[in-house]
């Protein structure tokens, strides 16, 4: 398992002394321990506000935000601890996670690159790899390109870009938070209990807008296009591609700059592709990740014993209420069911993709398996960014069968064709299951459900003139006639 977003980097080493080692190195507030929960202590940007690698705010983003009370930046500290006291938004400040993210970003990666404006060598470069991408993809799918464009976009530019995503996939969970908040407390003290819930919730908000935003702009450092999680994160029909981080993804691969931007132009144009003319695929996939999340209940005791103690000028203990324990996911049929469909959606989302970039690479690229075994590997790991996301809405965006849900595909296209094959997107019911996954024989050579004569039913149904209505109609005039 990786210990960098969504897996893309090396993982840390073990401590020597075991154990012991690692009960020191969260004691000094490393790792992933209970001073740090989600591992940001040695990241930049890990405090929010210049909170670097064992600096002031490693551990919280509110020491963090005094730094060391240098006079000249406690203006713009108390302001900003203003801002978050009297934020009255939603569930989540979105304003707050936007500023993280593009400090976080500011301040470079772990491995030293810093974010770079795209120049225009950079902008034809991958313009010219996702134009021959989709001529390639031609002959691998039946599916037309989605990519109406192909831009090159800065870490801060991704940032800004993918912000309405996420704050679609987080906002359920906060809500779920907030509303908590409000009802941990008998009926006959809310209202004098007023101004603290406000706080509370305030400072929630803050503490959502904070985490998210450190990951957001952690995993700016790593993702290589907008669709790396299994997830349309970007405008659509906007293939996009960040260079920074290409040439940094490829430095250690011994593989050519230019088939590395081939190959993962390949994998944005066919991700565009699918959602483009998948028209329900996106509502599906969002739409389990909010079921998923819906079905988190909260901890009330743990946050009744919150609220009790709260202390104004002790917040960072709603932060670590946030960060321990706070979601325990239901045992029910139902949230297991959600989980299910959301984890084989993106494993047949990430198996298609990869099926289908491997037929059109394999014939053209040397590299092609190579780069395909090293993405299947990082795809399916994961990190501190995904961590902070797993924490804060319960739930990792990993295709677990991934590998499986490949071979099906490919199994499909020998049996099937590429037509075929990708008819199965037609409509959700047709989709495999978690079961076809271990059978992908069976689901292969099962008979194909063809909904195209039922759409077709229910169209002309549609359109045909309500002759029951028309009759009634009649009869009601002939009724006053008489």
């Amino acid at each position: 398992m990786s210990d960098t977003p969504f897996g893309f980097g090396l993982p840390p080493e073990e401590p020597d002394d075991g154990d012991e080692g690692k009960k020191k190195d969260q004691e000094s507030g490393g790792g992933q321990g209970p001073a740090n929960p989600f591992g940001f202590g040695g990241l930049p940007g890990a405090g929010g506000f210049g909170g670097g690698p064992g600096g002031p705010g490693a551990d919280n983003p509110f020491a963090a935000m005094f730094g060391s009370l240098n006079p000249n930046d406690l203006g713009a500290a108390f302001q900003q601890l203003g801002q978050m006291l009297s934020y009255e938004g939603g569930p989540v400040n979105w304003d707050m996670a936007k500023q993280i993210a593009r400090q976080t970003v500011s301040q470079g990666s772990p491995d030293g690159t810093k974010d770079t404006s795209v120049g225009p060598a950079e902008r034809k470069a991958v313009e010219e790899a996702v134009r021959l991408a989709d001529l390639w993809l031609d002959d691998a799918t039946s599916l037309p390109s989605g990519a109406g464009s192909a831009v090159a976009w800065s870490r801060a530019e991704w940032v800004e870009a993918t912000l309405p995503a996420w704050k679609e996939l987080v906002d359920p969970v906060a809500e779920r938070v907030g509303t908590a908040m409000g009802d941990v407390l008998p009926e006959e003290m809310q209202a004098m209990a007023g101004p603290l819930i406000g706080m509370m919730r305030s400072m929630g908000g803050a503490m959502f807008g904070t985490q998210i935003g450190q990951a957001v702009g952690v995993l700016a450092g790593e993702v290589v296009g907008s669709s790396d999680i299994g997830l349309p994160l970007g405008p659509a029909g906007k293939a996009a591609l960040l260079p920074v981080n290409i040439e940094t993804f490829g430095k250690d691969l011994s593989v050519p700059q230019e088939e590395v931007r081939l190959y993962l132009a390949l994998r944005e144009a066919a991700h565009q592709r699918l959602f483009a003319h998948v028209p329900w695929l996106r509502s599906h996939l969002f739409g389990a990740v909010d079921g998923y999340a819906r079905g988190i209940k909260v901890d009330t005791a743990k946050l009744e014993d919150v609220v009790g103690q709260f202390d104004p000028q002790n917040p960072e203990q709603l932060q670590e209420a946030l960060q321990q324990g706070m979601f325990q996911p239901e045992d029910t049929p139902e949230q297991k069911a959600a989980l299910a469909r959301l984890e084989t959606a993106l494993a047949l989302v990430e198996g298609w993709v990869d099926a289908v970039v491997h037929a059109a690479a394999k014939p053209r690229l040397s590299s092609a398996d190579a780069l395909r075994e090293t993405l299947r590997r990082r795809r399916a790991s994961g990190g501190p960014a995904e961590q902070t996301f797993a924490t804060l809405i319960g739930l990792e965006l990993r295709p677990r069968r991934l590998r499986d849900a490949s071979r099906l595909w490919a199994s499909l296209t020998d049996a099937r064709g590429v037509d075929g094959r990708d008819s199965v997107w037609a409509h959700p019911d047709m989709l495999p299951t978690a079961t076809d996954l271990d059978d992908p024989d069976g689901f292969v050579h099962r008979e194909q459900i063809d909904f195209s004569e039922l759409d077709k039913m229910l169209g002309e149904a549609a359109d045909k003139p309500d002759l029951r209505k028309k009759k009634d109609d009649g009869e009601g005039k002939g009724d006053d006639a008489e």
